[in-house]
C-alpha cells in the first residue's frame, strides 16, 4: 500500500522558518514528479513547488526566494525548506507524488494527508 507521510508543520511566528518533509511509502518504482501544494481557509488548493527525479523544480512566485524544495530519491523523500515565513503562508501543505508504479498500479496523482503550517504572532 502506498502512502505519504508529512511531517514538520506546525506554528511559527513571522519572519520564521520550517522544513517539511514527506515520505514516500510502499513498493514503489521511481517516482517522477514530487511536489508541496497547500491550501488555506476558502480557498483552493494551490502549487507551492515540485521537483522532478532529475532535480528540475518549479515554483510558485509567492514563494521564489523564500522556499526551497529538494528530494532525496533514494529515500523517496521530498523536503521543502520555508525561510521569512508570512502569515499569509498559512494553510494545509499537501505532499504530491505524480506519476509511478507500485506493483502493477500506475499512479498519475497521489496526495498526502496534509500538514498544517501556521504563520502568526
Amino acid at each position: 500500500q502506498v502512502q505519504l507521510v508529512e511531517s514538520g508543520g506546525g506554528l511559527v511566528q513571522p519572519g520564521g522558518s520550517l522544513r517539511l518533509s514527506c515520505a514516500a511509502s510502499g513498493t514503489i518504482f521511481s517516482i517522477n514528479r514530487m511536489g508541496w501544494y497547500r491550501q488555506a481557509p476558502g480557498k483552493q488548493r494551490e502549487l507551492v513547488a515540485t521537483i522532478t527525479s532529475g532535480g528540475s523544480t518549479n515554483y510558485a512566485d509567492s514563494v521564489k526566494g523564500r522556499f526551497t524544495i529538494s528530494r532525496d530519491n533514494a529515500k523517496m523523500t521530498v523536503y521543502l525548506q520555508m525561510n521569512s515565513l508570512k502569515p499569509e503562508n498559512t494553510a494545509v501543505y499537501y505532499c504530491n507524488a505524480d506519476r509511478f508504479w507500485s506493483g502493477s498500479t500506475y499512479y498519475l496523482n497521489y496526495w498526502g494527508q496534509g500538514t498544517q503550517v501556521t504563520v502568526s504572532s
